[in-house]
């Protein structure tokens, strides 16, 4: 290639190509109950903004049981994703002083300086009674070590149809709930919770 024929717009296109790191195209990991967590990075233009700490509910109930819970790391905030066997459930996400477990009521201790509740209106067990999600670990459902904002995920219990999860973050921060479907017939309840206000 003859240097005189390569343009100003060419050397601008080549220099932005080169300032984009390779962890901009890297996909962020999910850590889970069976698996070592991994870590990635994602290169981010800003953080989301809008979200509240306030309480988010859906009443829907459903018989399509709790299947895994798993966390991962995003440039912007830490993600819990619970994996359900069906149609989305219903939830209840809320800020509270503390965790208790289901039916029995005991006190489920969190490291973190917030705890989140979060209910899903979904058993952990299918129609015949038998256990769908059994973690090894209750009061350490994934390993959330080096995140910046998750410090703790423990199971609560599934009690009357309902699943609970207790999750102990660094501070009272912004979080947003949502549902996404598939992959299937299957569905995802996510919680992402910001880095920072």
């Amino acid at each position: 290639m003859n240097i005189h024929h390569i343009t100003p717009k060419t050397i601008f296109a080549a220099l932005a190509v080169m300032a984009v790191p390779a962890a901009a195209f890297a996909a962020p990991a999910l850590s889970g109950s069976s698996t070592a967590p991994r870590t990635a990075t994602v290169a981010a233009a800003s953080c989301p903004s809008g979200w509240g700490s306030l309480p988010e509910a859906n009443k829907r109930m459903t018989q399509a049981p709790v299947t895994n819970v798993r966390t991962g790391r995003h440039a912007c905030y830490d993600r819990l994703v619970v994996d359900i066997r069906g149609r989305a459930p219903g939830y209840d996400v809320r800020y509270v002083n503390a965790v208790y477990t289901d039916g029995a009521g005991h006190l489920v201790p969190l490291r973190g300086g917030a705890k989140l509740q979060i209910v899903v209106r979904a058993p952990a067990y299918n129609s015949a009674g038998k256990a769908t999600y059994s973690p090894k670990n209750g009061r350490e459902l994934t390993s959330v070590a080096g995140y910046s904002t998750f410090r703790q995920v423990a199971f609560a219990g599934t009690f009357e149809g309902q699943t609970t999860i207790g999750l102990g973050v660094r501070a009272r921060l912004p979080f947003r709930v949502y549902t996404l479907a598939g992959p299937g017939s299957n569905t995802r309840l996510v919680i992402d919770v910001a880095h920072h206000w």
